[in-house]
């Protein structure tokens, strides 16, 4: 059974920037892109364990703060030459409301 949560509101991440928060025992990074689209993916590098949500955003990637990896926002998958995926979560944005729903 999926369910819809309410996580933020748009205006409570700066663009580049994220939110961390915890549902059902899992750590999510929440982004806000440059296209004020918003994506989710599972806070933690599969390199290290490094959290994502200090990481920079480039475009549709996140670098990992300790050792650069970069990860695709949309597919969870780690860029090449290195290897590896994070899980994503569906996200959904109520436009007229600014608010921020994550499905798990």
């Amino acid at each position: 059974m999926t369910t819809k949560l309410l996580v933020a509101n748009l205006s409570d991440i700066d663009v580049k920037g994220s939110r961390r928060i915890i549902v059902k025992d899992i750590e999510i990074a929440v982004f806000r892109l440059s296209d004020d689209s918003v994506l989710a993916v599972e806070n933690r590098c599969p390199h290290k364990g490094g959290s994502l949500s200090e990481g920079m955003v480039c475009g549709t990637a996140v670098h990992c703060p300790l050792h650069d990896w970069k990860i695709d926002l949309r597919s969870g998958r780690v860029h090449e030459p290195d290897d590896g995926c994070v899980t994503t979560f569906e996200t959904e944005i109520d436009r007229a409301s600014g608010s921020i729903y994550l499905t798990i």
